[in-house]
Parts: structure tokens; sequence; C-alpha cells
């Protein structure tokens, strides 16, 4: 509990900051909007579980890494949901930020919490500039190109898309960010924790998949079944509903299995269970049988 609310207020600091006098007041809010209340904090809950493991739990840097992951999220979250890409009305069981607002101000909200990720890392490490390059060019890989959100949401753009680049690039770069930024923020070797990110990205992107095809609006907090209206790549295309829950399944093992030893590892293993039955509860996959 300490860790979540350690992130709330990380979140709550940083987007403080744009409430600042002569900030346009309806960008200020739909940032608020877009941040607040979030879902799970899956990525920076990671984040600060690795830098626990690495020996530096609770530390400041490794708090506003992970804020500064789950802004990033956000960030592609409102883009994603915009008119050009998934014309998404709903996000979190209500309005989605260019419904809240509009189409413009979601642009430039998406765009904001970007640069509002950077800013915050670059704060928090002033004092500790050692550890900054590293871990800013850990997040830029995770958001731009060649192998980020932003070349992800890109394959979408293109009339052929390769599954397993898609995957890695939409969803997984973060939670690569996420692995490896808690390491770095804790100072240590972020090479061991990279395959795990790599694995929880794939198997939450399988599972986002399965999620939009068997699972109900209200239960996702949007719109299910927009991958298929919209024709997008997904798992169950290549490998059918069972196949695709198969693969989740062996993707988490690998995930559990990659975790070093360390102090924390049981918490960590823990979490990745936890996560897993949250994606994919029993209740939806009686629905895959």
């Amino acid at each position: 509990m300490e860790g979540a609310s350690g992130i709330e207020s990380a979140l709550e600091t940083a987007v403080a900051s744009c409430d600042a006098l002569g900030c346009p007041p309806r960008l200020a809010a739909a940032i608020r909007y877009a941040v607040f209340p979030g879902g799970a904090r899956i990525r920076p809950r990671l984040c600060l579980a690795i830098a626990a493991g690495c020996g530096e739990p609770q530390s400041p840097l490794a708090i506003a890494t992970a804020a500064s992951i789950e802004l990033l999220h956000c960030a592609s979250l409102v883009h994603d949901d915009l008119p050009c890409f998934d014309d998404a009305e709903v996000r979190r069981n209500r309005p989605s930020v260019h419904r809240a607002f509009d189409e413009r101000i979601a642009l430039l909200v998406g765009d904001a919490l970007i640069v509002l990720a950077f800013q915050n890392v670059a704060r928090a490490f002033a004092n500790s500039p050692e550890r900054l390059p590293n871990l800013v060019l850990a997040l830029t890989r995770a958001v731009g190109a060649p192998g980020g959100i932003v070349a992800g949401q890109a394959w979408e753009c293109e009339e052929t898309t390769p599954l397993e680049e898609y995957r890695r690039q939409k969803t997984g770069a973060l939670f690569i960010a996420a692995t490896v930024g808690g390491a770095l923020s804790a100072g240590a070797d972020p090479a061991p924790w990279r395959i795990l990110g790599e694995t929880l990205g794939e198997a939450y992107q399988i599972a986002d998949d399965i999620r939009d095809a068997l699972g109900t609006d209200d239960e996702l907090g949007k719109p299910a079944g927009r991958d298929a209206d919209l024709g997008r790549p997904t798992a169950l295309a290549e490998m059918s509903v069972q196949g695709a829950v198969k693969h989740f399944e062996s993707l988490i093992e690998q995930a559990t299995a990659s975790i070093p030893e360390c102090p924390g590892a049981e918490f960590l293993r823990d979490l990745v269970d936890l996560e897993a039955q949250r994606l994919l509860p029993a209740s939806l996959l009686q629905r895959a049988v």
C-alpha cells in the first residue's frame, strides 16, 4: 500500500505543476482527467518492486521513475482513443478525454503528458545526475521510434503488420521501461530484468486481445470488440482463443521464472501471479472453452 500511495502522491505532484498560473484551464483540467482516477497502475508498481529488489525500497528516484512511466502510459491511452485511431468513446468506464473535452485538447493532453514525464524525472534526478542519462534513454526507447509506443501505433497505419513487432512495441516497450527503469533508478544493472518486461508486456497484449474479444464493456471499462471492428491484428487471429490463452499462460510462467533471486523476489512472483489472474479471471476464461 505504501508503494501505491507513493505513486499517487508523485502523480499528484507532477500533475499539479500543470495547474500553475498561465496554463489554459481546460488543458490543465483535461491533464488531470487523463491521469486520475487511474487503472491498476501495474507498470509503476512493477518499477517500484524491482527497485526494492535492487536494494532501494521506497526510493524517491524509483517513485519518480514509476510516476513518469505511468504518465507515459496515460498519454498513450489518450492518443489511442482519438478518432483517428480507435475512436473510443469510453475509457475506464467514463467518457474518454476527447469526448469529455474535445479532440484538439486530447491531442495536446497526450503531448503534454509525454513532456511532463521527462520533466518529472529531470527534477527528481537533479541530485543524482549520473543515473539520469541511461534512464532517459530507456524511457525514450519505450516511447519513440523505432521500437517504442509510437512505432507500435504506427504499425496500425501500415498495410501489413508483423504481430510480434507490433506487440513488442505497442505494449511491451513500456513494460520493459518499467523493469529496466526500476533497476536503473536504483543504480543497478538493468540486464537481468529486461526479459521480465519483455514477457510481461507480450502477455499483457495477448490478454488485452482476449479480453477485447470475450469481455463486456463494463468489464473492460471501454467498448469491447473494437479490434474486430477496426480490423486490428490480434493474437486470436494468429492462434485462436484457446491458443492465445495457452500462450498467455506460458508467458506468465516465463516471466515468473525470469525474476532473479533478490530481496522481494517472492513479492514480485506474487505480483505477476495476481496480475495474471486480474487480466484473465476464471470467469472470463470459461468463455474461451
